[in-house]
Parts: C-alpha cells; structure tokens; sequence
C-alpha cells in the first residue's frame, strides 16, 4: 500500500512538471502591447490570445512543446517552451502579409479568408501620369470596373462596375466610395500619392453591410498612416507636357474653296476675306502640367501622427481650361490607459478652381466655323456673321475669350474616432465625421460674346453648400477557440446630408466687362424677366441603419459569413421608408485538405459563393416621394392684383410607395495559386438582377392625380457576367524580375421589363442628338429584350445612281428621302462585350519598368459628329471633313443621323509606360530617391474614326459621340519620389 501511495506521489509530481502553464507579453516593434495575437501550442487544440495589453497566458504539456504566435500584418514565430514560465515574445511587421489584408466594412480580412468578390490595389500597382481624379488610378486593372475619362481637366471620370443597374443618371450610376471608414466621402478629397490602397467590392454579398447605397459596388479607400516605431518625410511631384492626340482632318481655306468651284458654288463675300484659318489650332495648345506632394509622419508606442500638402496644376489643352487644386490632409491618433482607449482625428481639405468654356458651343464650332474668314475685323473685334445660317454660326475663338466659366469649389472632411477595447477581443468603435462642399460658380458672358447678344454682358452666379454628417457605432468581437475562429460585428449609423443650401441667380446689363460676374447689383437689367432664380430647393435627408455581421471559419478550411443591414431613409414613401438587405456567403479552402497534399503544382484553392441584396438610394432629395409644389414650367409669373407674382403649383406628384432600387447578386468564384504562388488568380461568375427600377416619368390619370407622370418603381434590370484576374512573376532573380498581371471580363445587360399591372410602358426614348431637320428624333432606345445604350436609327442603304443617300423603310422600301421616325431600328449597342486590361512591370538592379494595356470589345459608338459635319450640300456655309470630298455635291440626306455613322467602339490602347531609376544614397537621412518617366497614352489601335473610341459609358445615353468630346491628350511626365 505504502508503494502504491509513493508511485502515485511521483506521477503527480511528474504531471505537474509536465503539465504547466506559460504566462507572457507579446509586443510590437515598438515595445507596445500586441492585442489580439493568437498564441497556440502546436499540433493541438490549445490556443488563446493576447488581452488588450499584449499579455496571455496558456497551459502546455511540458518542456517539448512548441508556441506558435500569429496575427495578422506580422510574421508568425514558434517558440520552443523549455524551461520558460515567463516569455516576453516581439512580432515585426510583414509587409506581404500587409498586402493581403483586404478592407471589408468596418474591419478587415485576410485574402484567404475572403468569401466575397473583392479585388485589391495596392499604391504601388496605381497608374501613373497627370490624373485629375483617383478614380483613374484604376483604369484597366479591376475586371469589371468599365473608368472612361476624357482629356478635359474639369470632367470626373465615368465609373462603371458589372454593368449599368438604374434607369437614373449620376451618382445613382457610380459606386458607393468608403474613405478610412467614413462612408459617402467625396473621392476628390483625396491626392493619389495619400492613398495605400484601394479596396474593390464587387458582389452583394460583400457590399450588402452598406445597404441601401451599394447597389454598384462599394469602393473603400485607405489612406497612408505612419507604421510602427517609424518616422519618414517624403516628398513626389512631376512636370508634364500634354498634347491632343488626334485632330479632325477639316479642309483648309484654299480646299474648300476649290471644292465649292468644282460644284459651281461660291461663299458669300462675306464669309471670304482671303483668310486661311485653321480654328483646331487657335483653339488647341501645348498643356503643361505640374504636381507636388510633401508628407511626414511618425509613430511611436502610444502615438501616431502625420500630416501631407498637395498641389496640383492641370492646364487643359483647350484654351481658357484649367484645374488648379490644393490637399490638405493631417492625422493624429492617441492611446490612453494600457492602450485600452485610442482616439484619432483626421482633417482633409480641398480646394479647387477650374477655368472652363462653354465646350458645346467651342467644340462644335471649332469644326463647322468657315476657314475662310480671319477671326478678328480690322478694328480688332471679333468676326461674325449672325446671318448666316447652318452649324457654325459662332466664332470659336470668341466663344473662348468672351465666355468665362470659374467653378471654385471646397470641400472639408473631419473625422473623429475612438476606439475602446472592453474585454480581450471586444472593441467598440465610434466614429463621427462631417463633410462640407462649398460650390462657387460663375459665368459671365461680355458684351462682346455671340451666345447673349444683346445683353450688355451676362452674369450668371450660384453658392451653393452640401453638407453631410455621420455617426456611427458599431462592435467588433473577435474570438480564436480551438479551430474555431468567430467575428462579429453590429452596428448602428446615423446619416443626414443637407443639400442645395444657397442660390442661384442670371442677370444682365453691364456699363461695362471690367468686375465680370463678380459685382452683379451693379447690373441693370431692363425687364424683370432678364433677372431669373436657379430652381434648386434647398433639401435635408436622413438615413438610420443597424446592421450585423458574423464570420466563422472552421479549422482554416471552412469559411462562412452572413450579414444584415436595416435602412430608413426619409426620401422614400412613408410605407416603405425601411428596407432590409440580406447577405450570406460561404467558402472551402480546398487547399486545406490532406488530398491536396498529393498535388503539389496547385499552392491554393479556394472556392465560394455568395448571394446577397444591397440598394440603390444614390442620386435622390428628400422630396423624391412627396407632393411638392413649385413653379410649373408652363406658366413662371401671373398678374396678382396688378403685381408680377410667381405662379405656384403641384410639380410633383406624391408617391406613398417609393422605396429603393434593389439588387440581388449570386457570385460564385474560384481563387487558386499555382508553383508555390507564382501564378495566382481569381475567376467569378456572376448573376446581378436589379428590381423596383426607378423611373419619374410614368403616365397616370389626372383624374387620381396632380399632374399626368409620376415617379415609381417598376423595371427590371440584368447583368450576367464572367470575371477572370491572373498574376505571374514570371521571372525572379537576384537582379531581374517580371511580373505580369491580365484581366478581362465579359458583361451582358438586358432590360427585362419596365412596366407592371399599374404603371404600363412599353419603351423609353432617349438621345434626342438635334441636327438639321432631326430635332425631334430619338438615337436610343431602352425597352425589354435590349440592353441600355440600345441604338435606333434609321436604316442606310448606300447611295443611288444620284449619288444621294438611300434608306430603307418600314415597309421594307428603299428610299432617297428623309425616312420617318417610324422607320428607325435597333441596329446595336454601347454596352461593351468584354472590357479588358494587362499590366506589367519589369526591374533590372535598380531600374524599374511597367506598362498597361486596356481596351474594349463589342461595342458600338454613334458618330453623329461625323454625321453632323458630312454636309456636302452646305459646304459654302460650314467647313466640310476631307471624307466629305468623296460624297456627291448633290447627296441632301448624307448628314441624317443612321446606322451608316454607327462605327465599332472597341480599341486597345497603350496606355501607361513608365521607367524608373532608384537611388540608395549610402546617407543615413536619405531612405532612397526615385527618379522617373511616364508617357500617357502613346497609341490606341482603333477601327473608330472619331477623335477617340473612349466616349462616356455612363447615364443613359452612353456610346454617343455629338460635337461635345474634350479631345483625348496623349502626355509625357518626368517625376521625382524621395523618401527620407
């Protein structure tokens, strides 16, 4: 018995050596406590993590395990336990681990883990060049995303992502943009040197956490932020040259008058003085361009702070265009109490004027005006002939001098936040931001201008501030059990955006051009009618929301996530102001299991799948479903007792109903790797059905109603598509590397329906182009069976022995007069068929180089410039293209708009070549300086004869191309960047 009690003794005691527990702290590199960090034995189901000071403590089974330490953004450690009762464990930071964390909605993901589609993009794989928006920084390098942009300065591009989902213009076409958190925030507030980052969420089941606004995608930004333990100064700027990169070739003086003799024709004396005037190159110029951004920035174990400048000076290639702006951004972000409390504040300004022209008028007469005549009499005023008739009637360069447009324009975003970390793992975050848009715009037309004769100089003025204010709260719960991993998060938003606070005024009669539209009591019109009032009512609109999410992965294998977002907005009917948008969407890392292990050239897998709902709620005022009365526009003033008065009136039916435009997503998706991940990529298919389509012009009785349209939901809208991405290093050695990265996508739009068995419709008519004679037709068409941008133009059928342009009617006959509108087919579209991109970079020791490829496939544009200006007929009142040169003197029908002038939209174009050469002073102070070239847009191989095939595909007339493209630039850059 005495044996048995000692051999029980000594087990015990052995037990109890085996058998201890590790107590410890885990930092960062700056000494600072890690929360957060999961610490597991190896090769078991023991794990715990660090407490919000970085301590942890877990139980081994003796000396000969192993601690592994991870979290992610460092590179995980193992730590033998030996002897150790006590560690003090440090975790550096991994700068590739940090690119494959992806910003998801208040929190952030690891790639692997991801279950959405969500493309990232990183600053170092931005585009370069004279960018006026961040929204360029990613033309041709997200599938799916469709960014056109032309070469005016003043123009935001046009954003696309899977295809256009609204029957509405605008914002309600564009993305949902997310800046460090802060959703809705102007995208313009940012210099493309401060971003790290830009998140792409592209399904419903990865944008649905933002409801009713992320119908289109949602676009997160991350700014720069200082990393631990650092402090850095760096400085980049460039200097560029721009140029036009492709003119209309338009007939000199002595052609055209040669042209007219051989067609027994002659110019009116008037409209010859003798002058050979090429008003492309009066008008046209060399643009120089300039940018520069200075930022610094420091971290330490409690406290991290930076601050930038950015100036950018964009001078257009069109006279009397311009874009000049300054950014302003700093941050400060403290921790309190064991860094148990952490608060931050970030204040961003922008400021920004740009100088414009009246383009529509400019751009059209600068092809059409007569090279036959100087542009100033001899007594130095501008040449005009307000008699003639035709399509240019206006001297152009007039048009630029005595024309001014300013848009001054300033937008501030404060955002404050704190951050409470309440037990290990649980943090509450809030956040509050306000954001002011002041527009100043003015327009004043001289006394000299032809576009107000008669006026004695035109002032037009607005001021006008949009504000928005949002506060949100949400929790963040983060817990590692075994192999179990859960986070959830749930939330509550707050949102009012006031809108249209300011006004808006036209007035006239000058003593003089001096002060332009700067003084405008000292106008002195003679009628009350020359003194109008901008119609923009001032409107608040509120958004509440609660929302939640959970993830849960399984054994690093099995991955799940579902969320839930509630919105109430006040610009929807009172019976439908709530709306709920669901998500949920899983993924099998397939990687992970053991039959894996028997295909070695496969590195990862993954596939998921998701389905999800989010809304449309972009675009609206708070007015949208109410009965508003204001000015009808058929009747602005009445007598009231002897006084002028303003009429008033019902302009706006009441809708009870009105509620948002909602989009049901299903994506499914593989992502693999392969040869250890030296080629990686993604593959999606997608089927995205937008329902309840908006639409303000539906016909009801006014025997129920006010007025004879109303604004409902009705229509629907579906996209399909297929997205392929790939990346290849496909050569890596110590000196040479070459990475190439592909992607394309296809997208089919169709529109389903547009009526339902209240609001009946059969079609919508749109791109109503004008032109000679045509001012009441329609180049478009939307209706169920086609996709938007459909075209519906009348039929050519080649000329006749006349020579003169023959058509085919709807009765199947050809013939040599002007077709009805009722002749007219659909003859394509604008909506491309694949949209596609193919990035490079290449280095060599220390130089760099990298180039992008993009275009697209399938689509049609409507040439109606080229239509407009093919006017044989009407040479001797208008300039002629030299293609004009083959028509018949006699054909009267060559310049009606038909699916003669539809031309193929799709082109590849090189579009960004930089090299680069990196400078690693032996100097402490200087980190490194690099020192680059950047050439924008060196070709574009195109069957499309206009300017450029890259026309606007957004709003709902995309592909047209009508007298009012900004030419395309093509630009050369030399920039520095230093960091120190």
């Amino acid at each position: 018995m005495l044996l048995l009690l000692l051999m029980l003794a000594i087990s015990v005691c052995t037990y109890a050596q085996q058998n201890k527990v590790i107590k410890g702290k885990v930092t960062d590199e700056s000494n600072g406590g890690l929360p957060g960090v999961t610490v597991r034995v190896k090769g078991t189901k023991t794990a715990t993590s660090t407490n919000q000071d970085g301590v942890f403590s877990i139980q081994v089974s003796g000396p000969q395990d192993i601690l592994v330490f991870n979290m992610l953004g460092t590179v995980t450690r193992e730590i033998p336990v030996g002897n150790n009762t006590n560690l003090t464990i440090s975790l550096v930071t991994d700068s590739k681990l940090l690119k494959d964390v992806v910003v998801i909605g208040y929190g952030t993901s690891s790639k692997k883990d991801l279950t959405g589609a969500v493309t990232s993009v990183n600053a170092e794989e931005f585009n370069q060049g004279v960018l006026t928006s961040p929204a360029q920084l990613l033309q041709g390098k997200v599938a799916g995303l469709n960014v056109t942009k032309s070469g005016d300065p003043n123009a935001k591009p046009s954003t696309i992502l899977r295809g256009p989902s609204t029957l509405r213009e605008g914002a309600a076409q564009e993305p949902f943009y997310v800046i460090d958190g802060v959703p809705g925030a102007s995208i313009d507030l940012l210099a493309p040197a401060d971003i790290e980052s830009i998140d792409i969420l592209k399904d419903a089941s990865s944008t649905a956490i933002y409801g009713s606004r992320a119908a289109n995608g949602v676009i997160i930004v991350t700014t720069k932020r200082s990393k631990g333990g650092q402090s850095r100064l760096s400085y980049s700027g460039y200097g560029a040259m721009e140029s036009v990169s492709k003119k209309y070739d338009m007939l000199t003086a002595p052609e055209l008058r040669q042209y007219l003799k051989d067609n027994k024709q002659t110019l009116n004396p008037i409209d010859d003085d003798g002058s050979d005037t090429n008003w492309q190159k009066l008008l046209e110029r060399t643009g120089y361009s300039q940018n520069h951004n200075l930022s610094y920035g420091g971290s330490g174990q409690s406290s991290e702070y930076g601050a930038s400048v950015n100036y950018f000076d964009n001078q257009g290639i069109l006279k009397n265009t311009s874009l000049k702006r300054t950014i302003v951004r700093a941050y400060v972000n403290q921790k309190f109490f064991n860094d148990r409390l952490k608060l931050g504040l970030t204040i961003t300004n922008s400021s920004s004027t740009g100088n414009d022209i009246y383009q529509t008028q400019a751009l059209s007469n600068m092809l059409f005006y007569l090279p036959t005549v100087s542009p100033f009499n001899a007594n130095g005023t501008y040449k005009e002939n307000y008699d003639r008739t035709g399509s240019g009637t206006r001297n152009p360069l007039s048009i630029v001098d005595n024309n001014a447009v300013k848009n001054v324009n300033n937008k501030t975003l404060i955002n404050g936040m704190a951050q409470v970390n309440i037990l290990s793992g649980l943090k509450f975050t809030a956040s509050l931001s306000t954001q002011k848009d002041q527009n100043n715009a003015s327009s004043y037309l001289n006394s000299q201008s032809g576009l107000a004769r008669g006026a004695n100089g035109q002032a037009i003025k607005a001021d006008v501030l949009n504000k928005s204010e949002v506060i949100e709260g949400y929790f963040n719960y983060d817990k590692v059990f075994g192999k179990h991993n859960l986070k959830l998060l749930g939330g509550y938003s707050w949102q009012e955006d006031r809108t249209n606070d300011g006004f808006g005024v036209t007035t006239q009669g000058f003593s003089n051009d001096n002060l332009g539209a700067n003084n405008i009591f000292l106008s002195n019109p003679a009628l009350l009618s020359q003194v109008t009032f901008a119609n923009s009512p001032i409107s608040t609109l509120r958004l509440i929301s609660f929302y939640g999410r959970a993830q849960y992965n399984f054994n690093e294998k099995y991955l799940f996530q579902a969320s839930l977002r509630k919105d109430g907005s006040s610009a929807f009917g009172r019976n439908n102001r709530w709306g709920l948008f669901p998500a949920v969407s899983a993924g099998w890392r397939i990687i992970g299991e053991d039959f894996m292990k028997s295909i070695p050239a496969i590195s990862d897998l993954k596939l998921r799948a998701g389905y999800g709902k989010s809304g449309n709620s972009l675009g609206f005022d708070a007015f949208s479903a109410l009965l508003v009365y204001g000015t009808p526009a058929t009747s602005s003033k009445y007598l009231n007792n002897g006084i002028i008065s303003n009429a008033i009136g019902p302009v706006r039916n009441e809708n009870p109903d009105l509620k948002w435009e909602s989009t049901a997503t299903t994506n499914i998706g593989l992502d693999f790797g392969l040869f250890g991940n030296r080629i990686t990529g993604s593959v999606d298919y997608y089927i995205k059905k937008t329902s309840d389509l908006i639409y303000s012009e539906y016909a009801v009785s006014t025997t129920q109603f006010f007025l004879p349209t109303i604004t409902a939901n009705v229509g629907k809208i579906k996209n399909t598509g297929i997205e392929l991405s790939l990346n290849a290093l496909v050569v890596k050695t110590n000196d040479f590397s070459w990475n190439t990265s592909p992607n394309i996508a296809h997208n089919k739009n169709v529109v389903e329906t547009l009526s339902d068995d209240f609001y009946k419709i059969s079609y919508i008519q749109t791109a109503q182009l004008g032109g000679k004679g045509q001012s009441g037709n329609y180049s478009q068409i939307i209706q169920p069976g086609e996709s938007l941008g459909t075209f519906k133009l009348w039929n050519y059928a080649g000329k006749n022995a006349a020579g003169v342009s023959t058509y085919i009617n709807a009765a199947g006959q050809t013939i040599a007069t002007q077709p009805l509108t009722s002749d007219a087919k659909v003859a394509g579209n604008a909506q491309p068929k694949y949209i596609y991109g193919w990035s490079n970079s290449f280095t060599y020791k220390k130089w760099d180089f990298s180039f992008l490829v993009r275009g697209v496939l399938g689509n049609k544009i409507l040439n109606a410039t080229a239509a407009g200006l093919n006017t044989p007929a009407d040479a001797k009142l208008q300039n002629i293209p030299r293609s004009t040169l083959g028509e018949s003197f006699n054909d009267v029908n060559a310049y009606l708009i038909s699916d003669r002038y539809l031309e193929s939209g799709s082109y590849l174009r090189l579009d960004n070549a930089t090299l680069g050469y990196t400078i690693k002073p032996k100097v402490q102070a200087i980190k490194a300086i690099r020192l680059y070239l950047t050439s924008n847009n060196l070709f574009v191989i195109t069957k499309y004869s206009g300017l450029d095939p890259e026309i606007n595909i957004g709003g709902l007339t995309p592909g047209i191309d009508n007298n009012n493209y900004y030419p395309k630039t093509r630009t050369f850059s030399f920039g520095i960047n230093a960091s120190f």
